[in-house]
């Protein structure tokens, strides 16, 4: 091969690139580190049950050790036995938060059969897990490594909440598939979302990286499914509902009512092979 022909300057180009690559982040051993993690806090999500106080203490050590191992791989703020520490001593808390998520969510969802079937089962409540540890990784300025959670459980979900975004106690997530979630974007206490909301930005130009470029949302709002809500100065008040559909850019008080009205006006013909005509 020529050394001025047009492949082999490309292969020198690509060869130039992964010499100066960042080495590659694992992120299959995170995904296996985030499952083990919601398995040894939720018996239902585990393989097999810890029958013993010891064989729980013993997973925590291991799981903050391969915690420690991973993040070498990083730049971080802190060192890698710094970061774990911080992260596993969050996990009380974390715990009790996704359970109360999985409450909202078994209260809110009548085919719900209770905590162990919305925990074993349920993509809302999952999503919702995977985003809580990405986001106490994120609040720790872990780079890239929330994102890549993130993205497991959107690839997982078809739920897409970005790390940075920060939900509030009780979330219920309603079926969820194709709900996207910003990363400036606040969420209060008990907030319900249907599948197909999307929590947004009015603009996605660079310059507006650093502000809040999404919605807050306050306690009790239901938003049902199809909502766009966009802007960071965009507020939803409590205990408001947002109607399926709706298309939101301005600022609503507490205990708004917000719709999408559609005329809808059918007819048939009388004869019962004809075909249906709808006006809407």
């Amino acid at each position: 091969m020529s050394s001025s022909s047009p492949v082999a300057a490309f292969v020198h180009t690509l060869t130039h690139a992964h010499q100066h690559a960042t080495a590659p982040l694992p992120g299959a051993a995170w995904y296996r580190l985030s499952e083990q993690l919601l398995g040894l806090l939720f018996p239902d999500r585990a393989e097999r049950p810890f029958v013993t106080e010891d064989a729980v203490a013993a997973t925590l050590l291991q799981l903050e050790a391969d915690m420690r191992v991973l993040l070498v791989a990083l730049p971080l703020p802190a060192t890698p036995a710094e970061i774990a520490a911080q992260f596993f001593a969050g996990l009380p808390l974390l715990r009790e938060q996704l359970l109360a998520d999985a409450a909202a969510i078994a209260a809110a969802d009548p085919a719900a059969h209770g905590l162990p079937e919305v925990i074993r089962t349920y993509p809302g409540f999952y999503a919702i897990a995977l985003h809580r540890l990405a986001h106490a990784l994120y609040q720790l300025r872990v780079p890239q490594l929330p994102r890549i959670i993130s993205e497991y459980a959107h690839a997982r979900t078809g739920i897409d909440i970005h790390p940075g975004a920060r939900i509030g106690a009780s979330f219920c997530i309603d079926h969820g598939t194709g709900i996207v979630i910003g990363e400036t974007a606040v969420i209060g206490a008990h907030v319900k979302v249907f599948q197909g909301v999307t929590l947004g930005a009015l603009s996605v130009g660079k310059h507006l990286q650093g502000i809040k470029r999404h919605p807050t949302i306050e306690d009790y709002a239901v938003i049902y499914a199809g909502a766009t809500i966009l802007g960071g100065s965009t507020v939803v008040g409590s205990h408001s509902i947002i109607g399926g559909n709706v298309w939101l850019t301005e600022s609503v008080p507490s205990h708004s009512r917000v719709y999408h009205r559609a005329q809808i006006h059918v007819t048939r013909n009388e004869d019962p092979n004809a075909d249906l005509t709808f006006s809407i």
